[in-house]
């Protein structure tokens, strides 16, 4: 499951430079040009990493920083910050604030790409892990292939995603909704029902006999990956 970045920046030209490369390695990206509606889009879906530059209309990057801190959704969220502010004051102000790391412009893109793959494997190991592994579930993102005891499974590309995107956040409860943008994204329209159709063929595929369910459905809100999940004894 691809990686969220947003990129909240008001020049285009880097905007389109940091998108460019970013989708190069694999990234999703969405940018935003405006402090406000950067924090307008957070409140809405939460990303895997935040580039949040200083000055910025609307919304200074240092007050965003704050707020994003200051939300029990966003607390842990990781934020690079870019800024033309070298100062060693501005960059332990920009720190204190929140920031992960942070970045002086103009910058190599090869080092910010580093300092991308660095933060996430810190902060979110299982989004760049080549391996998933939860109670005798093994999904690997490199061959595509799914083994449960051992034994392989065979999952239509779409369950694979499906599975691959729960498997990332054990125990949270995904909309239908998020579900939908997660493993189809955002500009595809499909009916909200069809996760329900996508999650019995996820079941079927994974669970035989007697074998413990991992799914968890959770009525009026979506579907989980158990994070209590362990194999029958």
């Amino acid at each position: 499951m691809s990686t969220r970045i947003l990129i909240v920046e008001d020049e285009e030209a880097l905007t389109l430079l940091l998108r460019y490369n970013l989708e190069a390695e694999g990234f999703e990206v969405d940018a935003v040009a405006r402090g406000d509606e950067a924090d307008l889009r957070l409140r809405e879906q939460v990303p895997d990493l935040v580039l949040l530059d200083w000055m910025m209309p609307g919304l200074s990057g240092i007050e965003l920083c704050r707020r994003i801190r200051a939300r029990r959704e966003t607390e842990r969220l990781p934020v690079i910050m870019l800024t033309a502010r070298g100062e060693e004051g501005d960059r332990v102000r920009g720190l204190a604030t929140g920031a992960d790391d942070y970045i002086v412009k103009p910058f190599s893109v090869p080092e910010l790409l580093a300092r991308v793959r660095a933060l996430l494997r810190r902060a979110k190991p299982a989004h760049v892990a080549d391996l998933l592994v939860a109670g005798d579930i093994e999904l690997d993102r490199v061959s595509h292939r799914v083994r449960r005891d051992g034994r392989e499974l065979h999952l239509g590309p779409t369950e694979f995603k499906l599975l691959e995107f729960l498997m990332q956040s054990p125990g949270r409860v995904f909309s239908r909704e998020q579900l939908l943008d997660g493993v189809w994204g955002h500009d595809v329209y499909i009916d909200e029902r069809t996760v329900d159709v996508h999650i019995g063929r996820l079941r079927k595929a994974i669970n035989r006999g007697r074998d413990n369910d991992p799914i968890r459905t959770v009525r009026g809100s979506g579907y989980s990956f158990d994070e209590m999940f362990a194999p029958d004894a």
